[in-house]
């Protein structure tokens, strides 16, 4: 069997990785360096993000057994909605040490990488439905 769309799997897979990277300097990089309550909101940006990389994957999975496009579309909208909510947490979170601002329009950028997160589920549904 040929791998299609390669590039997206390694995109996948480096996101999957980049989550254990990130989770664990959060954990032994941030715990004394920033408000607890935005400690918990980064854990929840990384549970978010690994949860839906591994959906990523498994959506390019179905997309390779079964060529059905709206699979291979799943797997994207969740890389994107990881870049949106996860992405924006982790800035949002850690604007104390990083400087970085832009708050009124990060914040606003998290609820939209959750409607994606709930697109793509949906789409995984829909590919369910049109599958043979």
């Amino acid at each position: 069997m040929q791998l299609q769309n390669k590039n997206i799997f390694i995109i996948a897979s480096f996101t999957a990785g980049l989550a254990v990277i990130i989770g664990a300097f959060g954990a032994h990089g941030l715990e004394d360096k920033i408000h607890p309550n935005s400690l918990a909101s980064y854990k929840t940006g990384v549970f978010y993000h690994f949860i839906h990389a591994l959906a990523s994957l498994f959506s390019l999975l179905l997309f390779q057994l079964f060529p059905n496009k709206q699979f291979k579309r799943a797997a994207i909208i969740f890389l994107i909605g990881i870049l949106c909510f996860s992405g924006s947490i982790y800035l949002l979170t850690t604007r104390e040490l990083t400087g970085i601002g832009f708050s009124n329009i990060l914040g606003p950028i998290t609820p939209l990488g959750g409607l994606l997160f709930i697109l793509a589920w949906g789409t995984l549904i829909l590919g369910f439905l049109k599958s043979k």
